[in-house]
């Protein structure tokens, strides 16, 4: 009886090393990839700051957009027109003194 020697089949070697190999890359695409896990936190994280300088911008804008109306010929604020004299221009007045 003659022994033959048997040849290791492979196509199944290919075929699994095959799906190892897309399914590792599709693995790692999906965490780190343009469109993955941690892409998305980063911009989940970048949405919530923005969101918040946003906000502060609007906060500021209606402060200046008050003033600015406090300060027209419709309305003006003899305070804020003080204030902003003494800040803006350094004026004082004769009955104040200055200490610095």
């Amino acid at each position: 009886m003659a022994h033959s020697q048997r040849r290791p089949a492979l196509g199944p070697v290919i075929f699994y090393s095959l799906a190892f190999v897309l399914a590792s890359y599709f693995t790692f695409a999906a965490v780190q990839g343009d469109y993955g896990v941690f892409r998305r936190v980063r911009i989940e994280a970048d949405i919530q700051q923005l969101t918040a300088e946003r906000d502060q911008l609007r906060e500021e804008l209606a402060v200046l957009k008050n003033k600015t109306h406090r300060l027209t010929d419709n309305y003006l604020d003899l305070d804020l027109l003080d204030q902003q004299v003494r800040k803006v221009l350094g004026y004082m007045r004769a009955d104040e003194i200055v200490i610095r």
